[in-house]
């Protein structure tokens, strides 16, 4: 089976073409504030652009895309998303190392939320609000976008749509993959427009509003001050934690309690083990303040507000987590390999892989005891096949064997292990923040060029949930057959 070159190349041009559009919103956000950035996202979208148009203008074909040409897509799409997102830095000299820029487009992508900027607040305004804007473009997806707004080539789009979305069982909520794919965009739209009123309501300005907006609902965690959500008072970090535990949510169940079905929230065991985990976490590391003298709501809410972050993969902080008790830091470690749930803009393993693996476990368990009974796995009420059980374990360690090998990478390049341990636990979980330098009150700028590409890999990887990426470096996947 050959590459069909042509249709992958169109389809990237379309891709390409879509983000063009984007820049004109920090654009016309600089015309309005006049901070004199303007013309770096006109200049980017004009490149963009051109090079989108013309891949589909030289490479019109009819060629039906395969599953194979859509991994290709998928994971040099986001690369070349992150690649032209990172134009408007460097023109501008607003992050002139290339290096650097790329790395913070990634990270603004994949929603990932690490920064190699040391002083946030002295990026003009529209350069703020085009890093949260490529959070939200990333949250949903840009391919996910192109499926809901162009027909195309006769591509299959449930396979696009799987080899991008994040989690394991990715619910229709129409029959047509377009009309999901659609909804989720109008849902996710709604939710943001939802979250900017209510932030405005709290006093922040136009731009904080709209940008924490942004960041919120793509679980992505680029603030515009330098502290994060830590300059903002109790109602904001309330409000936010609200819109991360739903950012983290599967959308397939937002879009039934937005019907009225609230009944669907309580019937589904990711979301009830979602919830168990924040507020069994939250309650574990409150208990311990409590025992330490530290019952006050401020610390409730910064240990509330930290568990939904670090969950959800949003990576927001209003508190550095790495300066707590060593209990309460082992806590916010563990989290870091729980994630949201399948089907939401949350990084991180997935709550329904974890329920999975200790549902077979309790399985083989009673297998020891009864080996000739028929003991069925079900998960919502259905029957969960030995084959999905399979791709689960299959993940898990596939994960855990990615963070090792991205720890000894970081280890060899002379990085201390704490440090270490966080920037690949934060890059391939899409948390932003993690332990030692890249804590809450770190920052990625003094690694070097090799290890912020090799971050920045992590990073695409693990919004992309391994299979897709890594399925390139095996030898079978190119060989003709």
């Amino acid at each position: 089976m050959t590459l069909h070159v042509r249709a992958i190349l169109k389809i990237l041009g379309i891709i390409v073409a879509i983000e063009s559009l984007f820049f004109l919103i920090p654009f016309a956000t600089s015309l309005l504030l006049r901070d004199g950035q303007g013309f770096h996202f006109i200049l980017a979208s004009a490149i963009t652009a051109t090079v989108g148009l013309a891949l589909v203008v030289f490479n019109q074909t009819t060629q039906k895309v395969r599953k194979r040409d859509i991994y290709i897509i998928v994971t040099f799409g986001w690369v070349l998303v992150s690649l032209f997102g990172a134009l408007p830095y460097v023109t501008s000299g607003a992050i002139p190392d290339n290096t650097h820029a790329f790395f913070e487009s990634v990270s603004g992508f994949t929603t990932t939320g690490a920064t190699i900027l040391i002083d946030i607040e002295s990026l003009p305004p529209s350069m703020l609000l085009w890093r949260a804007l490529t959070q939200w473009i990333g949250g949903m997806g840009i391919v996910v976008l192109m499926i809901a707004i162009i027909p195309l080539l006769g591509v299959g789009g449930m396979q696009l749509f799987n080899a991008e979305s994040p989690g394991v069982m990715i619910d229709r909520l129409k029959p047509r993959v377009k009309e999901t794919a659609l909804i989720m965009w109008i849902v996710y739209a709604s939710l943001t427009v939802t979250a900017f009123v209510l932030l405005l309501m709290g006093g922040l300005g136009v731009l904080d509003a709209l940008a924490h907006s942004f960041t919120t609902l793509s679980s992505g965690g680029f603030s515009t001050k330098q502290e994060s959500i830590a300059a903002f008072g109790p109602y904001v970090q309330y409000v936010i934690i609200v819109f991360m535990l739903l950012a983290g949510t599967n959308y397939a169940l937002l879009y039934a309690g937005l019907k009225g079905k609230l009944h669907t929230f309580f019937r589904n065991e990711e979301w009830k083990a979602y919830i168990g985990i924040l507020a069994g976490s939250t309650a574990v590391l409150f208990a311990y303040a409590v025992a330490q003298g530290g019952a006050t709501e401020e610390t409730f809410r910064h240990i509330l507000f930290q568990v939904v972050s670090i969950t959800t993969t949003t990576g927001f902080a209003t508190a550095d987590y790495t300066a707590w008790a060593e209990p309460l830091l082992y806590v916010i470690i563990a989290l870091m390999f729980v994630g949201g749930m399948s089907g939401s803009t949350a990084g991180g393993v997935k709550v329904v892989r974890h329920v999975l693996l200790v549902k077979g476990i309790l399985v083989e368990l009673r297998k020891q005891l009864y080996p000739d009974a028929i003991l069925p796995l079900r998960f919502n009420g259905m029957m969960v096949s030995e084959s999905m059980l399979h791709r689960v374990l299959a993940f898990s360690i596939l994960y855990l064997l990615t963070a090792a090998v991205g720890f000894g990478v970081l280890l060899f390049a002379g990085v201390d292990g704490a440090t270490a341990f966080g920037a690949v636990a934060a890059t391939l979980g899409n948390i932003g923040p993690g332990i030692g330098a890249v804590g809450p009150a770190g920052h990625y700028a003094d690694f070097s060029a090799t290890i912020q590409l090799f971050l920045s890999f992590l990073m695409i990887v693990g919004r992309l949930e391994l299979f897709t990426v890594l399925i390139l470096f095996t030898p079978y996947f190119w060989r003709k057959f």
